[in-house]
């Protein structure tokens, strides 16, 4: 009678209950499910199939004892009792992992330490030569877990973990492990849908590991067929003969698998860069026959199997990660929806994500979710049936019951009550202000301001795209609500503005502290074109928080274009030098532009020679206090803008607008010349002048002259002063 085993699977977390049923399948006896592992019993035949057919475990593990641990000493000694000769030759090599706690032992290196020391002393008592440590490929891998003073060793018969099939040598930037792709598959339904001859099409296939999993179950072939090393192949207990029928038998199914007829099995993605990756990872599983994939967007996704055959839509869309994902996010969600209801009817879908609340944006209702992790990622896989029933039109989830199918399938899912109510406001303010700047030749303003508190955005419109910025919500503020408003803001855009979702980008706006604010945000390198009051000016939309051109200025700017003609002019914290540029084109004498930031000055350069500005334009990288109490030059019209704080590693200590403001003034009027005029600007909103400045100058706040339309329904933008010598 065969010697019966207890065996150990270890699995990805949320994975033990499907990996239960995996097991009994396979012939585990005795298993219960525990957390992220199954335990039970087996014979060597039933390990053996277990490493080759499991397509959910990460390994199987042979329990060569359990003993009570009070200490470090027992723990020595439990292992060493082990008669290591059966299991290792003394001239082999080993590795040892070691997990858990307690007992005095609260450091795996050093318990890996005392389990591999009382293996090679056993060894070397016996045979005099101890066996050598490879981490990398041993002839055994040892495992010992301890909790509450209970040891568990094990004898690691998978090796390297089982998901790693040996066909995925090429991948994304964040590929599902292919087990809990497999999962997924499971989860999906994939199995009975591929016994009936369905289809299945990945619509974002990546480097393809859902399409090779598919297929594998498809055609029956075990996952790990291909595998050449496995942790029990220099095992003194291996059973060649055993494990050889195994192997011949699974080659067999995989051969007769492979005959059939291909199903269906089709995926596309949109990076160009990850075809040839995916193909190799497709022929190195044998599956070139079953498996294609090609480019194309997400927009042209139409899968075109036989005429009315049904199937599965299977997908992995990103989840997000950086500030401002949500807007590219939720068009991609949307898009998602719209494609499936247009192109896959009849069809089911799953769509695995991390964020939940974009998987309701696709219009259609989920019947069924499953949870599941991704490492240390919560996700879930969203059910679909892709059926108008389903179809989602408006805020409640109502379905469009009893409307034809190609009409609804055509139409796209509708804005919730909010969104509709944001999208009324931002055509409201469309048509006001849209009149005024075509009248005033304006390309670049601001359309809405959180004009309603609950949608806490500023949306900028810059010639024919958006930039969205919004506002962090109050810690008061339920962070799952406060998402929900935005994904609706989002959604209204598109369809109130008339702008492609291409065309808009979406920033969070926090209160940035000195340099933050400045700092690159993305890396698209991405400049356009803008005309304001007759000069050309180029802006980032993606790159910074800020886009090169501050709007609420407008004014400002146009104000030193009228009175700049003949006159020395200074910017100081000049920014990207869209004053300076418009100090030019109003026939300024020269020039000097300061900042710290050479990447800011190399804008302005380039607005300058856009404009065919070069000459007389001085452009002098320093900080600005420190400038103003070595220069020596004088200055006809001075424009002063800045920060509320700003540090840098060029500069000593932090400028503060507030504290620094009165010898910053002072520091720049000295440079004034005889009938000369300093205008000063900043947007802190709590900001007072000082009255010894108000005292020593002639000091006048027009800051209600420097609003345009756009800005008129926050009077509180920006604060500015027209500052001269009294008498002057």
């Amino acid at each position: 009678m065969a010697e019966i085993y207890e065996l150990f699977l270890t699995c990805p977390k949320g994975l033990d209950g499907l990996l239960l049923e995996e097991a009994q399948a396979l012939g585990l006896q005795q298993a219960r499910a525990q957390v992220s592992a199954v335990r039970g019993e087996g014979d060597l035949e039933t390990a053996y199939r277990l490493c080759l057919w499991s397509r959910l475990a990460n390994r199987v593990l042979m329990v060569l004892a359990r003993f009570p641990v009070a200490d470090a000493e027992e723990l020595y000694m439990g292992v060493r009792n082990v008669p290591w000769s059966d299991h290792l030759d003394a001239g082999g090599s080993l590795a040892v992992e070691f997990s858990g706690r307690g007992s005095g032992i609260d450091n795996t290196h050093f318990g890996a330490l005392k389990v591999k020391d009382a293996i090679v002393d056993s060894l070397r008592a016996e045979f005099g030569h101890r066996p050598t440590v490879d981490k990398v490929n041993p002839d055994i891998r040892v495992h010992l877990h301890l909790d509450r003073g209970q040891a568990v060793l094990s004898l690691d018969l998978s090796g390297h973990s089982l998901h790693q099939r040996g066909y995925r040598l090429q991948q994304g930037a964040a590929p599902l492990k292919e087990n809990l792709a497999a999962a997924i598959l499971i989860r999906a339904g994939w199995p009975k849908i591929a016994a009936e001859g369905g289809a299945l099409s990945d619509p974002m296939c990546g480097v393809g590991t859902f399409l090779v999993e598919a297929a594998l179950m498809a055609a029956d072939i075990a996952p790990n067929l291909k595998r050449e090393r496995w942790g029990f192949s220099q095992w003194l207990g291996h059973i060649p003969v055993l494990w050889k029928k195994l192997l011949e038998d699974a080659e067999q199914r995989a051969a007769a698998g492979l005959a059939k007829t291909p199903l269906w099995i089709r995926g596309y993605e949109a990076d160009p860069r990850l075809i040839q990756p995916a193909r190799n990872n497709i022929e190195r599983a044998g599956l070139g026959e079953w498996v294609k994939v090609y480019q194309g967007e997400l927009a042209t996704f139409e899968p075109r199997p036989d005429k009315g055959q049904r199937g599965l839509v299977i997908c992995n869309p990103p989840y997000g990660e950086r500030l401002g994902d949500e807007a590219s996010l939720l068009y991609l969600y949307q898009n998602l929806g719209e494609r499936l209801r247009q192109s896959c009817l009849g069809w089911s879908a799953g769509v695995f994500t991390g964020a939940p609340e974009l998987g309701k944006r696709m219009g259609i209702r989920s019947h069924k979710q499953y949870a599941f992790w991704n490492g240390a990622l919560p996700c879930k896989l969203l059910m679909l049936d892709i059926d108008p029933r389903q179809f989602v039109t408006g805020e409640r989830g109502e379905s469009r019951d009893g409307r034809e199918p190609a009409a609804a399938a055509a139409e796209p899912a509708r804005l919730s009550e909010g969104g509709q109510m944001f999208a009324n406001r931002l055509q409201k303010n469309l048509k006001q202000l849209g009149k005024w700047a075509r009248r005033e030749k304006v390309e670049c303003y601001r359309l809405y301001d959180a004009d309603m508190p609950e949608y806490a955005l500023a949306v900028d419109i810059y010639r024919d795209w958006a930039h969205v910025q919004e506002y962090a919500a109050p810690k008061s503020i339920d962070p799952a609500k406060a998402q929900a408003r935005l994904l609706d803001a989002l959604a209204a855009l598109p369809q109130a503005l008339d702008i492609p979702p291409e065309r808009i980008v979406v920033k969070r706006r926090e209160r940035q502290v000195g340099k933050k604010q400045y700092e690159r945000q993305n890396t698209e390198g991405r400049f356009m074109e803008v005309q304001e009051g007759g000069v050309k000016l180029l802006v980032n939309l993606a790159d910074y928080l800020d886009t090169g051109l501050f709007l609420d200025h407008r004014p400002m700017r146009m104000r030193i274009q009228r009175e700049a003609e003949g006159k020395r002019f200074l910017n100081l914290f000049c920014y990207t030098a869209t004053a300076t540029v418009h100090a030019a084109r109003g026939g300024a004498r020269s020039t000097t532009s300061v900042d710290l930031s050479r990447t800011y000055l190399d804008w302005g350069r380039r607005n300058l020679s856009l404009n065919g500005f070069s000459d007389k334009q001085r452009l002098v990288q320093s900080n600005v206090m420190e400038w103003l109490r070595e220069d020596r030059g004088e200055y006809d019209l001075i424009f002063i803008d800045p920060p509320t704080f700003s540090n840098s590693k060029r500069m000593e200590g932090v400028f503060d607008v507030q504290r620094d403001h009165v010898e910053l003034i002072d520091l720049a009027m000295a440079r004034l010349a005889k009938g000369g005029v300093l205008y000063f600007s900043n947007n802190f909103r709590k900001f007072e002048m000082d009255e010894g400045v108000m005292a020593r100058y002639q000091v006048e706040d027009i800051s209600a002259q420097t609003l345009d339309p756009d800005f008129a329904r926050n009077a509180r933008i920006h604060k500015a002063w027209r500052i001269t010598v009294r008498g002057a």
